[in-house]
């Protein structure tokens, strides 16, 4: 659908001074200022699934004695902004009315989006309206733990938010050696709120792992509605004293296994008997 021509409407100078007394929100530089069209709103606030276009207005009030000239844009929100008209001139003592479409991506999670309609003049001063869009759908909660590995003294790990709703995601640590386990903590809630579809590398501290052991790590990681998820990965720890007992060790079973070898080769001599003189 094509987009409307921009309105212009006449303000008269009594109405003029009661928006300039009231505070209108997004108030830009002395002289001019923006807002959500219609009064009364801080900010624009829509609702829309996936692949909508959700309309709005905002408008651009001159306050001063002479023209102005703007600039008509968006920021941030991950969603597309078409206006009406991008640059405008606006009269003295006038408001103009700019009609704008946001467009929902087909691929959209649900959950809510935020950014700015920004207006900036000639001069380069700017001001900016809050814009938010609750995208609907079905809220899935959906949780993986990837690419673990041992790491010195930490566990490094990746969470990934698989669903559509901000996860706050609970850990769990445990590992096990070649003799038992070596490693064992409970769940407990991480200091972090996963957005949707997003990717966050983390790290869990070990300070005191074994001094010689090959272990298995498995991590474990829930969040409400989500179901359980699991990430292993294998170490070996082999630390310096370690290794120069156990080098040690070798060694002497190794000289021990010497010298057994060496007793064992030495046979007895048979001592030669005389010989036994004639009978006479």
């Amino acid at each position: 659908m094509p987009y409307a021509t921009a309105r212009v409407l006449l303000l008269s100078l009594p109405l003029l001074c009661s928006a300039l007394s009231a505070g209108l929100p997004g108030a830009g530089p002395a002289g001019w200022s923006a807002a959500p069209s219609g009064g009364g709103r801080p900010s624009f606030y829509a609702e829309g699934t996936p692949g909508t276009a959700l309309r709005d207005t905002v408008a651009v009030t001159n306050r001063g004695t002479g023209p102005l000239a703007v600039r008509l844009g968006a920021a941030g929100a991950g969603l597309r902004v078409a206006f009406a008209e991008t640059v405008l001139d606006v009269p003295a003592r006038t408001r103009a009315e700019v009609p704008f479409t946001v467009t929902v991506p087909v691929d959209a999670r649900p959950g809510d989006r935020a950014g700015r309609i920004v207006v900036r003049d000639s001069a380069g001063r700017e001001s900016g309206v809050r814009l938010l869009v609750r995208v609907g759908g079905p809220r899935l909660a959906a949780l993986t733990v990837e690419h673990v590995s041992v790491r010195g003294d930490r566990i490094a790990y990746e969470l990934v938010n698989r669903g559509t709703t901000a996860l706050v995601p609970r850990l769990a640590v445990h590992a096990d050696g070649v003799l038992g386990v070596v490693l064992d903590r409970g769940p407990r809630v991480l200091p972090v709120r996963l957005p949707p579809g997003r990717r966050l590398a983390l790290s869990e501290p070990w300070p005191d792992p074994p001094a010689l052991d090959a272990v298995t790590v498995r991590l474990t990681v829930t969040a409400p509605g989500a179901a359980r998820a699991t990430g292993r990965a294998s170490a070996r720890f082999v630390s310096p004293g370690a290794a120069a007992g156990a080098a040690a060790g070798a060694l002497s079973a190794a000289a021990a296994a010497v010298v057994v070898r060496r007793r064992r080769g030495r046979r007895p001599v048979a001592a030669e008997a005389e010989p036994r003189g004639a009978l006479t």
